[in-house]
């Protein structure tokens, strides 16, 4: 059974249509990837509470910080460190299954650890009011 960490449910891996790419989607999908790498990072040095903290409002109302670093920890711990991680696709909507409407992208990420070769890790990113793009939803699989 593959590992899994949902935070804003799975219906945010899944986009409702067909994404709308323009000039400026182009560029929120690279602000996106900057600020989801940039999250990862905090994964990556298992500072869970500090990826809770700067995650987003949709995030934190989903699971609390202990919970999610419990979650984290379980299921991030025992992968070991990553030995690599390519961004595999990112798509940007406005509308999400279960979320609120907004701008999204999702971006899924095809990433090795030490302990397990192969994994698929997808963060959604929402835009905030202050135009800073933060994590809405996490999972691994």
């Amino acid at each position: 059974m593959p590992l899994r960490v949902l935070t804003l449910a799975c219906a945010l891996a899944l986009l409702a249509g067909a994404p709308n790419r323009g000039r400026a989607d182009d560029e929120a999908v690279a602000q996106a990837r900057t600020s989801a790498k940039e999250w990862l990072v905090m994964l990556d040095a298992q500072d869970y509470d500090g990826a809770w903290s700067a995650a987003g409002a949709l995030l934190k109302a989903a699971v609390t910080q202990d919970e999610w670093a419990r979650r984290m920890s379980v299921t991030l711990g025992p992968l070991g460190k990553v030995e690599s991680r390519a961004v595999r696709s990112s798509e940007y909507s406005t509308t999400l299954p279960g979320a609120p409407d907004g701008e999204y992208v999702v971006i899924q990420f095809d990433t090795s650890f030490e302990s397990r070769q192969t994994a698929l890790e997808e963060v959604v990113m929402r835009k905030q009011p202050d135009e800073s793009w933060r994590v809405a939803g996490y999972r691994i699989r």
